[in-house]
């Protein structure tokens, strides 16, 4: 009989206990968790904490883990403990419906609701799945992902980049597959992030993204750079996380949030 999986395995490291908020990031298609290793430990007084999916980086022995909705109901029950104080969740391309379907799990189960979920660079649910990256053959997608390597300071590897085509096949297989009938209005304020140079999803794309939120608590800032800019954890898109999450707070019902760090 295997052993189960220990709690945390889910994140790159622990959270701090004595974090005041915490800001889930999900992986973009193909990669694991140390691809927010640019990214500051905290963004305002939130603590990044980087989930790690299965089937990638120092979870590769593991399967993968199929389809978004089954990625969410595994992680739930070992995110939850740490899910005790405001948080949000953040994902970018692939990332962001990953970090959505989590969201939805919640509020199916019951679990407490992210603040705000900030879907960067993807489409709403039900308008996909979209994007060239879904058609592509396994030789154009081996270009793609030395491009990325490159774009995370790298240098390509074959065998990496061989092993790292699997991940990611899987990975666009899980947003193929993904698709709601419906918008569906969850409780957390949803900004979608757009960005300006972005030439995989137009900002004008992610108009969509409105029907997920409650009246008023939606927004949709467009940020300087191109589909690759957030690795690098500019300050424009860290200004923009810590003051949509402070406005968030400070509009729930007897929300008071802390003074901005930005």
């Amino acid at each position: 009989m295997s052993s189960p999986p220990r709690r945390g395995r889910w994140l790159l490291r622990r959270p701090d206990p004595d974090a005041a908020a915490r800001l889930f990031v999900f992986p973009y298609s193909g990669l694991g968790a140390s691809m927010y290793a640019r990214w500051p430990a905290r963004v305002g007084s939130m603590e990044v904490c980087a989930v790690q999916p299965p089937g990638r980086e120092n979870r590769i022995r593991e399967p993968h883990y199929g389809g978004y909705a089954d990625l969410a109901e595994a992680a739930v029950p070992l995110l939850l403990p740490y899910l005790d104080r405001p948080f949000a969740f953040f994902g970018h391309c692939g990332g962001a419906l990953a970090a959505f379907a989590t969201a939805v799990r919640l509020h199916e189960t019951g679990g407490p609701a992210p603040t705000v979920l900030f879907m960067s660079s993807q489409v709403a649910p039900h308008e996909g799945p979209y994007g060239r990256f879904l058609s592509m053959t396994d030789a154009e997608l081996g270009v793609e992902l030395a491009g990325l390597t490159r774009a995370m300071g790298g240098d390509p590897d074959p065998d990496m980049i061989d092993l790292g085509l699997g991940v990611l096949r899987a990975d666009i297989g899980a947003n193929q597959r993904y698709r709601l009938d419906e918008p569906m209005t969850l409780s957390s304020a949803v900004c979608a992030v757009g960005w300006a140079d972005d030439v995989e999803i137009r900002p004008d794309q992610m108009g969509g993204w409105r029907e997920y939120a409650p009246d008023g608590r939606f927004s949709a800032p467009v940020l300087t750079g191109g589909h690759h800019a957030f690795l690098a954890a500019p300050e424009h898109l860290v200004a923009e996380l810590d003051q949509t999450m402070t406005k968030a707070l400070a509009a729930q019902p007897g929300g008071r949030a802390w003074p901005s760090t930005s």
